[in-house]
């Protein structure tokens, strides 16, 4: 695989090519390494596309989780305690879960036990890998990188993309780089408020 677009938010790739190049390297030789050609195994069932030859995003999830893990990228959760009062989540948004949780039965409320969970992160830099539908992407993008940032799990988070040219050759309603990149940018330079790198990619 290539890298084709790449997109800066809040400074995420300066932040890398500065403070962890090797790193930065490393990412962009695990998605060369990456062969494109052994995941385009999957026969469409599509009627547009019915019996083509597709790119399989189990195949090229697959692929990136053993280049990844084998470079020492580890999974890693974030655990916090949510409840319906605004005030209490204000006021708990940057506790520890155990000092969250007090706050909110001392509050005389009922504390709602909540995670989000990553894939790939390592020395502070989480890595999502987006092959499914668009909504995952945004979930990616505005809460999960966005929460390890707020809980000072990470510095930046990378956002690994179809390209257009290569969604096109995969099944109906997976997310690609151009739509959100768009996404992002009709947000404003600050939202969401995490470093960030949009990574588009294809054969």
């Amino acid at each position: 695989m290539k890298i084709i677009e790449k997109y800066s938010h809040l400074n995420g790739l300066e932040f890398l090519l500065v403070h962890k190049p090797n790193l930065w390297q490393e990412i962009q030789s695990v998605i060369a390494s990456v062969q494109a050609d052994k995941c385009r195994t999957k026969v469409s069932k599509e009627k547009t596309m019915k019996g083509e030859l597709l790119y399989s995003p189990i195949d090229m999830n697959a692929a990136f989780k053993g280049l990844l893990r084998a470079k020492n990228w580890q999974e890693s959760r974030v655990s916090y305690w949510v409840t319906r009062s605004e005030k209490l989540i204000r006021k708990t948004l940057t506790m520890s879960p155990d000092e969250q949780k007090k706050e909110i039965v001392a509050a005389g409320e009922t504390p709602i036990f909540s995670y989000n969970q990553t894939d790939f992160v390592k020395e502070r830099v989480a890595i999502e890998i987006q092959f499914g539908k668009y909504a995952f992407v945004a979930y990616d993008l505005f809460v999960k990188h966005l929460a390890f940032y707020v809980g000072d799990h990470i510095d930046v988070g990378i956002e690994i993309l179809p390209m257009k040219s290569l969604q096109i050759q995969m099944s109906s309603g997976v997310a690609y780089y151009e739509g959100e990149f768009y996404n992002v940018v009709r947000q404003g330079r600050g939202v969401p408020a995490v470093p960030l790198v949009i990574l588009g990619i294809a054969p």
